[in-house]
């Protein structure tokens, strides 16, 4: 059933006992902060409940699971957040995949493949409708649960700079400092923080940027070989994404990142100033949000980067 508005997700969250809340893999700030915001809160009603990925999370969102530990329950209720499909859930928790009971979203290209979804497709992230959800119910976050959700609303919105930073977003973000996000030092570890290696990264990386279409398209490539020669962590490879917009005259940017097995699978992330990146990403069989999407491809960097150019002409 599609759940149409915040009071019937409500009503479904206030039902749900013993929960196993499932992230999607490579987890990123809003799946992070949205899956450990919502367990916090549930467990602050009573309610038992714990987050998985198969990944694990990255080191980088320590500040918010360094007091985690997982509850011994016999799990009755299985939500999934920031999930549009179940491929998307890793190999680790690919078993839950005809198993999801609420599915809690906003990309619009979600699969509805849960026995209910409540999806709001304009909402720049997850975390806003987990804190419209907690306001609903008559609740303030407390200062983790408010760290978690400002995580997500930060960083699905590049720190507040993509168009999806909605006046409600900035609000939100507003009323969770007040109630005690660390947005200092959220946005400094989210957005300033690199290390060494990463540094020298992208500066290799940028070296070998690709310009296409007269310059509108850019293509970047993150090899293994990079990965390995700078020592940069897996986990935080989603930062590249945002490289190629940055060159004055690109609107759509390309950023290949080569998976450690298979070596020739590529996870590809498409960003894009009008353009829409979920209909590029789509031709591949991935999916996101309008200027941002993701797709993956096998084949020769030379293969794949051929085929996402062409597919990106299309939409010039």
């Amino acid at each position: 059933m599609i759940l149409k508005t915040l009071d019937e997700l409500a009503e479904k969250i206030i039902g749900l006992k013993n929960v196993t809340i499932l992230t999607h893999a490579r987890p990123d700030g809003d799946t992070v902060g949205a899956g450990l915001g919502l367990c916090y809160f549930l467990r602050s009603r009573g309610v038992k409940a714990n987050v998985k990925n198969s990944d694990g999370f990255p080191q980088k969102f320590g500040y918010l699971y360094k007091d985690y530990e997982d509850q011994d329950f016999e799990e009755q209720s299985v939500v999934s957040v920031d999930v549009a499909d179940t491929k998307l859930l890793g190999d680790g928790l690919i078993g839950y995949a005809e198993n999801v009971d609420l599915c809690i979203d906003h990309h619009y290209s979600n699969k509805l493949f849960a026995r209910d979804s409540y999806v709001d497709s304009d909402s720049c992230a997850v975390c806003l409708i987990i804190y419209r959800l907690i306001r609903k119910l008559g609740a303030v976050p407390d200062p983790l649960i408010a760290d978690c959700l400002y995580t997500g609303i930060s960083t699905d919105t590049g720190c507040f700079m993509y168009e999806n930073a909605s006046p409600e977003s900035h609000r939100a973000a507003a009323d969770l400092v007040e109630y005690g996000a660390r947005a200092a030092m959220i946005n400094r570890e989210m957005f300033q923080i690199k290390s060494r290696g990463r540094i020298l990264s992208e500066q290799k990386i940028i070296g070998g940027m690709r310009f296409e279409d007269a310059g509108r398209i850019s293509l970047i490539a993150v090899t293994n070989d990079i990965i390995e020669s700078y020592g940069i962590d897996r986990d935080d490879l989603d930062g590249y994404a945002a490289i190629p917009l940055t060159v004055e005259g690109v609107e759509i940017g390309i950023t290949l990142k080569q998976l450690a097995e298979p070596e020739d699978t590529y996870k590809i992330s498409v960003r894009t100033v009008e353009a829409d990146a979920s209909a590029i990403a789509a031709a591949f069989g991935g999916g996101g949000h309008k200027r941002a999407a993701g797709c993956s491809l096998s084949g020769s960097l030379e293969e794949v980067s051929a085929k996402m150019i062409k597919e990106a002409e299309k939409f010039l």
